[in-house]
């Protein structure tokens, strides 16, 4: 069996973040403080995002139409 290495994405602040998903870095910020966004780790002051969890979070709020629920 061969074994496939996967390379890790380095981890993204969030202005980085913010640039990568499309919403503003105080939304993001907000959403920290309100529940409700990516799954973030926070190390000291420094606040880090991967970007298999934003691409997961983004993935999971995708609709097709504005009557699906939340």
């Amino acid at each position: 069996m061969k074994e496939e290495k996967r390379t890790r994405r380095p981890m993204m602040r969030t202005a980085e973040a913010a640039a990568y998903t499309g919403i503003s870095k105080s939304t993001l910020e907000k959403l920290r403080v309100t529940g409700g966004g990516c799954p973030y780790i926070r190390i000291g002051r420094i606040v880090l995002y991967d970007p298999d969890d934003l691409d997961a979070w983004l993935a999971a709020h995708r609709r097709k139409s504005t009557s699906e629920a939340d």
